[in-house]
C-alpha cells in the first residue's frame, strides 16, 4: 500500500472493540460472488440469505445493519465477542480496511487516526 502515509499493524484488532464494524450508519458493499461465498459459509440459501441479510442500494448491494450502543453495527459483528462473525469471507471493503482512498483526504486521514488503533503513521510524514 505505498500510496498510503501509513501502514495497518492488524494485531491491534483484538483490543479495539470492531470500531470499524460499528459506528454511524453505511454501507457494507458486497459482489454477488461475495454474498454467494457468505451463503456457503453460513450454510444457508442465497434466497434467504439476501431476504435476511442483504439490501440493495441503487445497483448495489450492502449488507444490513443492526442498532447497536448509539449507533449501528454491521449484521455479523458479534457484540459479545466484538469480532466479525464471518471473517474468513468477509467482503473485500472489510478486508481492504483502512487503505480506502477516502483516506488519502487529510481530514479523513485524522478521523481514521481517532478512530483506528492499529494505524502506524510513516516516519516521513509524523
Amino acid at each position: 500500500m505505498s500510496d498510503f502515509k501509513y501502514s495497518f499493524d492488524n494485531s491491534a484488532c483484538a483490543s479495539c472493540g470492531g470500531k470499524c464494524c460499528t459506528g454511524e450508519s453505511g454501507y457494507i458493499f458486497c459482489s454477488i460472488a461475495e454474498l454467494q461465498k457468505i451463503c456457503e459459509f453460513l450454510k444457508i440459501s442465497f434466497n434467504e440469505f439476501t431476504q435476511k441479510y442483504v439490501k440493495k442500494v441503487g445497483y448495489n448491494f450492502s449488507l444490513i445493519e443492526k442498532r447497536y450502543l448509539d449507533g449501528y453495527a454491521c449484521i455479523f459483528f458479534d457484540t459479545e465477542t466484538k469480532k466479525c462473525g464471518i471473517y474468513d469471507v468477509r467482503p473485500n471493503q472489510c478486508k481492504t480496511f483502512p487503505f480506502w482512498d477516502i483516506y488519502k483526504n487529510e481530514e479523513n486521514f485524522q478521523e481514521l487516526l481517532q478512530q483506528c488503533i492499529g494505524i502506524k503513521v510513516d516516519k516521513k510524514y509524523s
